[in-house]
C-alpha cells in the first residue's frame, strides 16, 4: 500500500494527520504542496480519487478565496480547479490519498483523525 499525504508543515492538523500516518505503520510520500504545486491535471484528478467537487477541497476561509470572486454564485467546476491550480494555498489540507492494488482512494482529513478511517478502508 502506497500513502501520499499533500501536506503544509505549518498546518497542525496537517502534521497530525502525518502523525497518525506514522503510528499507523506507514511512511508515506510527501508533497508539499505550497513548494511544489498541484497541476490542473493533478487537482482533477484527485478530487476524482476522492469523488468529491471542487468547492468540497477549496479553502473557502482563505482571503484570496473571496479576492478571486470565488464566493459568487455562478463559479464552476473548472473555475475553482483553475484558482486552485494558479493559487495552491486555496487547496485545503490535508489530503492524504492511498493506493492499494491500482486502486486510489483520497480524502481531506479534517479532522486527522480521519486518516485511521481512510487507512482501514485500503487494507
Amino acid at each position: 500500500m502506497k500513502v501520499t499525504i499533500y501536506h503544509n508543515p505549518a498546518c497542525g492538523t496537517s502534521r497530525n494527520t502525518l502523525a497518525l500516518i506514522r503510528e499507523a505503520g506507514h511512511e508515506p510520500e510527501i508533497v508539499e504542496y505550497l513548494k511544489t504545486p498541484l497541476s490542473r491535471a493533478d487537482i482533477v484528478s484527485l478530487l476524482g480519487h476522492m469523488n468529491t467537487p471542487a468547492h468540497e477541497l477549496v479553502r473557502s476561509k482563505e482571503g484570496l478565496f473571496k479576492e478571486l470572486g470565488l464566493d459568487g454564485a455562478n463559479v464552476s467546476e473548472a473555475q475553482m480547479i483553475d484558482a486552485m491550480a494558479a493559487h495552491p494555498i486555496l487547496v485545503n489540507r490535508p489530503v492524504v490519498a492511498v493506493e492499494d492494488g491500482g486502486k486510489v482512494t483520497a480524502r481531506l482529513c479534517r479532522p486527522a483523525d480521519l486518516v485511521t478511517e481512510l487507512l482501514a478502508l485500503a487494507r
